[in-house]
């Protein structure tokens, strides 16, 4: 027999040694137990008599005779599933006594389950949360937890089988990706086993806030078939605002936006293209969309066709004093304006003849057409160049008649033809034929001077004027001359201003002398 199995019946001997003979008894050990459900335990049953008792268990339960004595008896029980009062009796001569025990069962819940979580809780609205628990016991040491991450929400006894806790909580933003759950608790501390506990599997919330006003659309009023315009979709306030899913769309044409997140705020952008065939008035669509929730909003758009206008010249290039028909026509509903000036009736196309000219080489013609399209005036412009041949043209203005130049001074000569296309200008002087330089920048030389023949050639033949060329220049024999007289004026000048200079000091040194005579002469003739 085991230690742990004698010490309660060595103590009951004891204790009826100490007592001394009296009365016939009946008592366990232990008077009460917990153990977990499915478990075994020994009971011993113990009498107080004088002589041997006859002992024994009265119970439902599995037992086995594990030990005995004359006055006491240890039984196992197994198998045990719930709570029992098994009785011990005794038999003493005459007398038959008994005690019981009380024995309860302890056991964690089968499960524990929070239910699922909505996918998507509005911030600012209440969810539910729902625990089932099955099983466990005993009950009324048995409780519930509500818990939010760690922290504990509220705790409930449990009651039923199966038990249902529900409780309601307000969503919040930051409760955005936390983890609930709920908990049993099996307080056993009181029997020294401690606090029992079994957890359900996380539930993980998701909330968002989707407001139902501020959706944004940006789309221009109109749009021309063959382009292709941004149009952006703007919300601010939501969260969390990368979760949102953003639907673009121009009628039943789905466009591919690119969304950009900051913060609360999204901006989803889509380049929409119009094409043929599609003018008129259409709806540009978008729809925000959030948890299990949706925004829209739409805008009117109207598609026009509006090319620009068609301007031709029956001749784009002619000889001078050609009749020329200029005309444009314009996309039926336009107004067109040719070379600044309405269209006779207001319409679409309009149409005038010229004769060319020189003035008209080189010249833009200009259609503009307007279309009104939503209120909004629009235009489109062509232009066309007309080329007239004429010419040449040798005015004075433009090649002088006469030139007087000065001799080594630096000089551009100009004598200029005017044509289409450009007249090449050529001067020979007359008698040798030399070769005037037109349009270069020389040091000029006296043997340019002469008498030239300058001639046009043109797209209607040629043209010549003359042109005399004077040089300005003076002869070397007249220089030197001028300078023999300017060295000799010079010097006649030095040397008479050396004589006049010698002439003053010598006088000057005689009045000196005969003053100096004269002083001695009256100290002579002095009488003593």
């Amino acid at each position: 027999m085991a230690t742990g199995s004698l010490l309660p019946v060595l103590l009951a001997l004891l204790g009826a040694l100490l007592r001394g003979a009296g009365s016939a008894s009946t008592s366990v050990r232990p008077q009460e137990a917990i153990i977990p459900r499915g478990g075994s335990m020994n009971v011993t049953c113990l009498a107080t008599c004088d002589q041997n008792a006859t002992l024994g268990l009265e119970t439902p339960l599995t037992k086995k005779l594990v030990n005995n004595g004359s006055n006491w008896v240890t039984y196992e029980l197994s198998g045990i599933q719930e709570d029992s009062t098994p009785i011990c009796f005794s038999n003493c001569g005459d007398s038959q006594t008994g005690a019981s025990i009380s024995l309860s069962v302890y056991s964690f819940p089968e499960y524990v389950e929070l239910t699922p979580l909505p996918q998507w809780q509005p911030v600012g609205k209440n969810f539910t949360l729902h625990c089932k628990v099955k099983g466990g016991a005993p009950r009324s040491n048995l409780s519930v937890v509500l818990l939010r991450g760690k922290e504990v929400l509220g705790r409930w006894p449990v009651e039923g089988h199966p038990a249902e806790v529900t409780t309601t909580a307000l969503a919040r933003r930051e409760d955005h990706g936390a983890n609930f759950s709920c908990r049993t608790e099996l307080d056993l501390r009181t029997q020294s086993l401690g606090l029992l506990q079994n957890s359900s599997a996380t539930r993980q919330l998701q909330t968002f806030v989707l407001p139902e006003i501020g959706l944004h659309l940006a789309t221009p009023r109109i749009m021309e078939v063959g382009t292709q315009l941004p149009v952006n979709c703007t919300l601010d306030g939501l969260f969390p605002a990368s979760e949102a899913q953003v639907y673009l769309a121009l009628e039943d044409q789905r466009l591919e936006p690119t969304v950009k997140y900051s913060n609360d705020s999204l901006c989803a952008t889509a380049l929409v293209r119009v094409n043929a065939g599609e003018e008129g008035i259409q709806q540009l669509k978008c729809t925000v969309t959030l948890g299990n929730q949706n925004q829209s909003t739409r805008e009117t758009v109207t598609i026009y066709s509006f090319p620009a206008p068609n301007l031709t010249l029956s001749e784009s290039e002619v000889p001078e004093g050609t009749m020329v028909t200029v005309e444009c026509n314009a996309h039926p509903g336009a107004v067109v304006m040719l070379n600044g000036s309405l269209a006779g009736t207001l319409g679409s196309s309009a149409r005038f003849t010229l004769n060319a000219s020189e003035e008209h080489n080189g010249s833009n013609f200009s259609c503009s057409a307007v279309l009104e399209v939503d209120g909004i005036k629009l235009y489109k412009n062509k232009t066309q160049k007309l080329l007239v041949h004429y010419g040449p043209r040798l005015d004075e203005s433009d090649c002088p008649r006469n030139w007087t130049l000065q001799e080594g001074s630096q000089q551009t000569l100009k004598c200029l033809a005017r044509g289409n296309p450009t007249p090449q200008v050529k001067c020979h002087r007359i008698g040798d034929k030399a070769l005037l330089s037109i349009g270069v920048q020389k040091t000029v030389k006296r043997n340019i001077s002469g008498t030239y023949n300058c001639q046009a050639s043109g797209y209607h033949g040629v043209v010549t004027c003359k042109v005399v060329v004077n040089v300005n220049y003076h002869d070397q024999n007249n220089n030197m001359v001028i300078i023999i007289i300017v060295a000799a004026a010079v010097f006649l000048v030095t040397v008479s201003t050396a004589v006049y200079l010698y002439n003053r000091q010598r006088k000057i040194r005689e009045y000196k002398l005969q003053k100096a005579q004269e002083a001695c002469n009256i100290k002579l003739n002095t009488p003593p």
